[in-house]
C-alpha cells in the first residue's frame, strides 16, 4: 500500500482541483485529464518553486506569523495557471481562495490516511 500513496495522492489532489474548479467561481478546468496536470504541475511547484519563495521571503512571513505563505500559495496557483492550458484563474483572490480549499482538502486526504494507518 504504500507504494500507491502517491498515486493516490495524485488523484485525490486531481479530484480536489476538479471539485474546486466547480464550487469556486473563476476558478475553470477543462476536463479532469487537465485536473490530473494541475495537479502535477501544483505538486512540481511545490518542490521546485515554493521552498525558493519561502526562503526568499522570511522576514514578511516572520512578520504576518505565516500568513504570508497563503500568498505564496496562491503564487503557485497562479503560476500554475500561466503554465497548464486548460486551467484558467481570474485573479489573486480566486488563486488565494482555490489555494485554500486544496490545502484544506489535502489535509484531510492525509489525516483520513493517518488514522486508518493507525487502526
Amino acid at each position: 500500500m504504500r507504494s500507491m500513496h502517491p498515486l493516490l495522492n495524485l488523484i485525490f489532489m486531481s479530484l480536489a482541483v476538479f471539485a474546486g474548479a466547480h464550487l469556486i467561481p473563476g476558478i475553470f478546468v477543462k476536463d479532469f485529464l487537465t485536473s490530473i496536470v494541475v495537479a502535477l504541475v501544483i505538486a512540481l511547484l511545490n518542490i521546485v518553486v515554493k521552498p525558493v519563495l519561502i526562503l526568499l521571503t522570511i522576514p514578511v512571513t516572520m512578520i504576518t506569523l505565516g500568513l504570508f505563505l497563503l500568498v505564496i500559495n496562491a503564487v503557485v496557483v497562479i503560476i500554475a495557471d500561466k503554465l497548464v492550458p486548460g486551467f484558467d484563474v481570474d485573479g489573486f483572490w480566486r488563486a488565494l481562495l482555490f489555494s485554500i480549499f486544496l490545502s484544506l482538502t489535502q489535509w484531510l486526504f492525509n489525516r483520513s490516511q493517518l488514522v486508518r494507518r493507525n487502526q
